[in-house]
């Protein structure tokens, strides 16, 4: 029997990066801790990363190559699996175009730098993400307005947070980490929350705004409005940083306080009081989650909340929201290879001409994929290769997302488990946990770090997504190293570290500089932050934000309210699952066992439900059913509800993923996407409820 080890990683069973030490005995995980001498962690971790053991070792978990043969899951090699796979892509592009193949991913294992390569050195534009209404969303929007992606600069000590529309200690969104903006929220900030349910932050706020769901973008407004009529904008920035004030200016005079109030449900005396309290409490920051991203408001709204940090002198300084700098690593465009796809390709990019945005940073977005699969224009895809994503379970209008990829002639996917997507595939390819990974971690992000992710087992006969994407590659010709390790040698060149030598010095952080645009102003065309923005001018969008109403709500659509009388705020997140993930892990699915939707008191009372009731939640688009929590913080014309579930101890290849599934309820029409994004309005729509006849 071997001695206990102890192998330090990171984990990524959520957004990533926490420090962990794996206890490993006879080659088994027996069991993580967090590793205190993480640099952004400190030793913390939450559920779902402390149950990865219960993932990684799970008796249903897939461990090896299958292909489907007359509708059942036969047991193949990794040579049969990716022969069939690069056979039939090379069937597809000679009769087709590489552009008729899609390639798409989750949420991430960090495998983005080779994902893209493949698809890049593949020739097909059509790469298939979360990211237009999740994060890369937020990029982009950043990218044409500030240069960079700003982070709150929670290490160097905000004296205000703005918490809008997130709840870092159940997701640690993607650059942060729960407990850094505990620590720092703990050492005295003032905390403004946002957020149409109150929560536990919103609780522990010095305020609580309580906005009709889809309004943010409005209230930013709001706060601007104040900003400007008393004056609490930093001038000497604004006159030299700022391109556009005069014009912005006018755009926000169309938004009196009375009007937002109107719009947005928060009492006007509420918003001059956050905006008051933000402007004038130095440094502060903005940290903002998905909930803005996800409506057709997408873009407009990054824009203003960036002006918001610009415009009260807030803009990388420390503990305000900042850009950090990388460490001296091969980026992810480098390694992707972006260059290497032919102009003619790029140009066919689905969606491209319309999303104009999400073309810009070389992603398409679901409904674009799905039209193509379902009516062959503007061409038909033929096949595709999903990489840890369910669109099943977390894509708007999830049956016109089941149809689609029904109907494709040939669906490869990689993952853990047969998920109600997986189910649909024709190949699966096993990929390994964090656990079973050696990797550069977080080098894509924008929080300064690179964290070394090291193999602590190997399970089965499952590949890192990294191996897999190489190796696929390799079969089709492609240019790629021999290993995993000589792959991240490459990225690790320009700090002068081999894998080898990176991984026992565990990360490596950027040199932070602050107010680096009084250098080098900002990487924008007119090297200021565009609050008028001559990208989106020059395509023929408004320059300026706006708020835009969505385009299901009472506003919009008052005739519906009859039959659909409550909005429907869809999202609502678990510090136990990731999105769809991990319904079938026992120690989480303890915790929740059912899907939640919360009502407010008076409105289960109209409709004779009470606590624990199995409820129907209704819209135009369909019906699903969760179960009720009461919640008075929760106001009575909105109910919120989970989304990701499906039922894995359902053994039939849908896995239930029609019962409780909210995207079954939300739509992905065009009149209800971003305008150059694509960002599906998942959030914002309207519902009803009853109790459901069988409890």
């Amino acid at each position: 029997m071997e001695e206990v080890k102890k192998i330090k990683t990171a984990c990524r069973s959520c957004h990533g990066g926490c420090g962990v030490i794996a206890h490993v005995k006879d080659g088994r995980v027996i069991k993580v801790e967090g590793d205190p001498e993480s640099p952004i962690s400190h030793g913390s971790m939450c559920t779902k990363g402390l149950a990865i053991t219960q993932l990684a070792y799970h008796p249903d978990r897939i461990i090896h190559p299958m292909k489907k043969v007359n509708g059942k899951w036969k047991r193949i090699t990794w040579d049969e699996a990716l022969d069939t796979i690069s056979e039939k892509f090379e069937e597809v592009i000679k009769e087709h175009g590489a552009e008729s193949i899609v390639v798409g991913q989750g949420t991430g294992r960090d495998y983005e730098s080779h994902l893209y390569r493949f698809a890049n050195l593949l020739g097909t534009p059509n790469v298939l993400t979360a990211g237009h209404m999740c994060y890369v969303s937020r990029v982009g929007a950043t990218l044409i307005t500030c240069g960079n992606l700003p982070v709150c600069d929670y290490d160097t000590g905000p004296e205000c947070i703005v918490m809008w529309a997130c709840n870092p200690q159940w997701t640690n969104p993607d650059e942060y980490k729960g407990e850094g903006f505990w620590r720092a929220y703990k050492k005295g900030s003032k905390l403004i929350v946002i957020d149409p349910r109150k929560g536990f932050l919103a609780k522990k706020a010095d305020l609580w705004l309580q906005l009709r769901p889809g309004t943010d973008a409005a209230l930013a407004f709001g706060f601007f409005n104040v900003i400007i009529d008393e004056g609490l904008y930093d001038k000497e920035f604004v006159k030299n940083y700022i391109n556009g004030w005069e014009e912005f200016k006018e755009r926000v005079r169309e938004y009196p306080l009375e009007r937002v109030e109107e719009i947005t449900w928060v009492k006007k005396e509420l918003i001059a009081q956050a905006a008051q309290i933000y402007a004038t409490t130095k440094p502060a920051c903005i940290n903002w989650g998905v909930p803005t991203e996800q409506t057709l408001n997408c873009t407009d709204c990054t824009r203003l909340l960036t002006g918001l940090m610009a415009a009260t002198g807030n803009l990388d300084l420390p503990g305000g929201n900042v850009f950090f700098v990388a460490p001296p690593l091969r980026t992810v465009s480098q390694f992707s290879r972006h260059k290497d796809l032919p102009t003619e390709q790029r140009d066919k990019r689905l969606g491209g001409d319309q999303y104009k945005l999400a073309s810009r940073v070389a992603l398409i977005t679901p409904k674009a994929a799905w039209d193509a699969i379902l009516t062959g224009n503007p061409y038909p895809l033929k096949a595709g290769l999903l990489c840890g994503t369910n669109p099943v379970a977390t894509r708007a209008n999830a049956r016109e997302a089941y149809e689609a990829l029904e109907k494709l002639e040939f669906l490869a996917v990689i993952d853990f488990f047969l998920t109600p997507t997986a189910e649909l595939a024709d190949i699966f390819l096993p990929a390994g946990t964090w656990l079973e990974q050696n990797h550069v971690a977080d080098n894509w992000k924008r929080h300064g770090y690179a964290i070394a992710r090291q193999k602590a087992a190997e399970i089965g006969e499952a590949w890192q997504d990294h191996k897999i994407f190489m190796e696929l590659g390799k079969k089709m010709g492609q240019e790629w190293w021999n290993t995993v390790e000589d792959a991240l040698d490459y990225l690790l060149e320009p700090s002068g570290l081999t894998w080898e030598e990176f991984k026992k010095k565990g990360y490596l952080k950027g040199d932070q500089v602050y107010r680096k645009y009084e250098h080098k102003g900002f990487s924008t065309p007119t090297g200021k932050v565009e609050l008028y923005s001559t990208i989106l001018e020059k395509w023929g969008r408004d320059p300026l934000p706006r708020y835009t109403e969505i385009p299901e709500s009472p506003v919009s659509t008052p005739e519906l309210l009859k039959k659909y009388p409550y909005i429907l705020n869809a999202g609502l997140r678990t510090p136990t699952f990731f999105h769809s993930a991990n319904r079938m892990i026992p120690w989480l699915r303890e915790i929740r066992p059912d899907p939640i939707v919360e009502i407010h008191p008076d409105t289960a009372k109209t409709h004779d439900i009470t606590e624990g009731d199995w409820v129907y939640i209704e819209s135009p688009r369909g019906r699903i059913k969760q179960r009720a929590r009461l919640n008075t913080g929760v106001d009575p014309r909105v109910v919120v509800a989970e989304h990701g579930w499906w039922y894995p101890e359902i053994k039939d290849p849908g896995h239930g993923w029609d019962i409780s599934n909210i995207n079954l309820l939300t739509d992905n029409s065009y009149e209800s996407t971003d305008p150059v994004m694509g960002a599906t309005s998942l959030r914002v729509l309207l519902c009803n409820i009853s109790p459901c006849e069988d409890q």
